[in-house]
């Protein structure tokens, strides 16, 4: 499988000449419409992860596939564009891919600030992306696609989550807030972190890797 990071919280994988897209929301400006995508998976409903007319764009492009999220997002474009809606705990068979999804709510921003659902995807038992949570799959996570900059969370809560999951690889992600000076300093203190649990910690913002679980090129 090969993997591509955009801006912020949006990645693609490709498999088996398929894509899929994870969180093409409105602070991603580098993603150019591909072909041959099987679905999007948008976690949940804020703007810098569900952009809907992305979601317009994309199906225009590939009228076969399926936009695929909690029910705050599917009732919001449902009957103009194809969606299919799930819950933490569903898996979804979508062409070269197996989706499973984990927990049902987005982290806590505020206590007066209403929580919203958000579920995190597990990619052909490969790559995981929490969304906005800290969610624990409770399975063995490969690669794992880590928040590292957000309204709702503190970079201490970032390194228990290494810990708690203790994948192979990690990339950083939903960081669009940061400045490249900011993006370094994550990095700084994140890298020994990863190290310490055995896992390799890289920036590939920009970037196509292979993810494939044989590959420890990485």
């Amino acid at each position: 499988m090969k993997l591509t990071k955009y801006e912020h919280a949006c990645f693609t994988i490709e498999h088996d000449g398929k894509i899929l897209i994870v969180d093409p929301g409105a602070y991603t400006s580098n993603l150019n419409t591909p072909e041959n995508v099987s679905g999007v998976v948008v976690t949940h409903e804020h703007a810098d992860h569900f952009d809907s007319s992305a979601l317009g764009a994309i199906i225009a492009h590939n009228p076969d596939a399926v936009i695929i999220g909690p029910p705050s997002v599917t009732k919001q474009i449902e009957g103009a564009l194809p969606t299919q809606t799930v819950h933490g705990g569903d898996t979804v068979h979508l062409e070269s891919f197996q989706l499973r999804f984990f927990g049902d709510t987005h982290a806590t921003i505020h206590e007066s600030i209403p929580i919203i659902a958000n579920v995190g995807v597990l990619i052909n038992d490969t790559v995981f992306y929490p969304g906005d949570n800290f969610t624990t799959p409770g399975v063995e996570v490969d690669t794992l696609a880590l928040p590292v900059a957000a309204p709702w969370l503190k970079i201490s809560e970032v390194i228990d989550y290494i810990e708690t999951i203790q994948p192979r690889f990690i990339f950083p992600t939903h960081d669009a807030i940061l400045s490249d000076k900011g993006k370094a300093l994550v990095d700084q203190i994140l890298s020994p972190f990863a190290e310490k649990s055995d896992a390799h910690y890289q920036r590939i913002d920009g970037k196509n890797i292979s993810v494939d679980r044989t590959d420890q090129n990485i």
